[in-house]
């Protein structure tokens, strides 16, 4: 076989491999790139509650406030309607999910002048959202070098007596 054939065996595997991760299956279509087209920012929908440490998925009342004119009728709509009615949470598959032994603060790290892009990608040109970074210790690690910032375990991790 001959060096082109190899060469196009390459570049046909290419098209068909995937640039990321699948994005999970979500119970009802949700666009970021939409949505924040239109204006809205992460904190529009996503709460902050005192402390401060995590970011809250938006309660499903919180998206018929603009859904109860804004493509109703339409059949994710309708779908999203009846969660609210039936006073249940969407159940989105999360993507992204700190570990119970990590202490984290999303408020310590926006004070900081860390963008969510940072942690997240670039979720406001995603229509689906799947994992983009690896939240590894490594990567958390690497972070707080380059922005010189604590890398001490205590910063991130409740040490034993």
């Amino acid at each position: 076989m001959n060096l082109c054939f190899f060469a196009l065996l390459s570049a046909a595997l290419a098209s068909t491999t995937p640039a990321h991760p699948q994005a999970p299956t979500q119970p009802i279509p949700y666009s970021h790139k939409l949505h924040v087209a239109l204006g809205l920012k992460c904190q529009d929908c996503h709460e902050m509650p005192a402390p401060g440490d995590t970011m809250t998925l938006p309660q499903t009342p919180k998206c018929m406030t603009c859904h109860s004119s804004i493509g109703a009728g339409r059949p994710a709509i309708e779908k999203l309607k009846a969660y609210v009615q039936q006073k249940r949470p969407i159940p989105w598959a999360r993507v992204y999910e700190i570990p119970s032994f990590v202490i984290f603060s999303h408020k310590t790290h926006l004070d900081a002048g860390v963008k969510c892009e940072s942690c997240h990608g670039p979720v406001a040109q995603r229509d689906h959202l799947w994992r983009e970074t690896p939240l590894s210790m490594a990567w958390c690690v690497n972070c707080h070098r380059e922005k010189k910032a604590t890398t001490d375990c205590g910063s991130c991790h409740q040490l034993q007596d």
